[in-house]
């Protein structure tokens, strides 16, 4: 990539690893946050503990704005937090780079493209276990963190090149030639993974094995959908791929309940049922789900 510069907004448990990582192996990253955050990074660094990656601090640039054009910018908020931090990436501040938001849902491609004519979107998807527990600091706890990109206005030969970056820094990144269907294969993993844990208030363990009956009916209703709707993933493949999680494992959504944090309730649970409606599809155990979960607790 010509020019080495990445901007990540959004540096937690997503964007920090990965940002953290890039660093690490010299590329300038520049941490696009809130005014605190973006103080506690310049003033202390960056600190990873990952049993994958190692141990490190890295010295990183922290700004509240983009005020340059990079090569790509990574976009690793939340979906509850995305207008609020759009708003740090001025709709010509990146130029013609990539922008590559690593968001759970698969609303977020049309919304960026509309509000940012002349960046490159790139949809991407990241598998990972990895948290922010304080202003700098990432824990990254899963023994894996697969990357999948893909778009259809990117050519390959740039998706390929941001993909070497990724797997330059030992992240696992491949390219596909569907974006729709790596947006909705992902869902067809995340969506029951949260809305399950979430509802249970426990591990993927707990889940499979008190739940199962549930967890195996809105593993099919979500796939139906997904597969409606252009993801390839069959539900079998998805109770194999749940069955194979460490049993301790937490979704993120499952823990911003737990620290009392807003959750991407809208962005998962009410994507699948907006896709469900329009192809006419019955998740009503799902549904039932995303209602209980729209209901705080105390």
């Amino acid at each position: 990539m010509a020019n080495d510069t990445v901007a990540v907004l959004g540096p937690g448990g997503v964007g920090g690893l990965l940002g953290g990582l890039l660093a690490r192996a010299g590329h300038r990253v520049v941490f696009l946050a809130r005014p605190a955050t973006a103080a506690a990074l310049r003033e202390t660094g960056l600190t990873v503990t990952s049993t994958a990656f190692g141990d490190f601090t890295v010295p990183v640039e922290a700004d509240t704005q983009l005020r340059e054009p990079v090569a790509a910018c990574l976009i690793t908020v939340k979906a509850t937090a995305l207008g609020d931090a759009l708003t740090r990436l001025p709709a010509d501040a990146s130029g013609a780079g990539l922008l590559v938001p690593f968001l759970n849902g698969v609303d977020h491609m049309s919304l960026l493209r509309e509000r940012y004519p002349t960046a490159s979107a790139v949809a991407g998807t990241i598998v990972v276990e990895s948290t922010r527990v304080a202003p700098g600091r990432i824990e990254h706890a899963s023994p894996f963190a697969r990357i999948e990109l893909a778009s259809v206005t990117v050519e390959r030969q740039r998706l390929d090149q941001l993909a070497g970056l990724f797997a330059e820094v030992g992240l696992d990144a491949s390219v596909r030639a569907d974006e729709t269907a790596i947006l909705w294969n992902k869902a067809s993993f995340l969506a029951p993974m949260a809305l399950l844990t979430t509802h249970a208030r426990a591990p993927i363990g707990v889940v499979r094995n008190d739940r199962r009956s549930t967890m195996l009916a809105v593993i099919d209703e979500i796939s139906e959908v997904a597969q409606a709707s252009g993801g390839t993933v069959d539900a079998e493949t998805v109770v194999v791929g749940l069955d194979r999680m460490p049993e301790t494992l937490k979704s993120s959504m499952l823990r911003d309940a737990e620290a009392g944090r807003a959750i991407e309730l809208d962005a998962i649970g009410g994507a699948v049922l907006r896709a469900a409606e329009r192809h006419g599809i019955d998740v009503s155990v799902t549904a039932g789900l995303v209602d209980d979960l729209r209901v705080p607790r105390p």
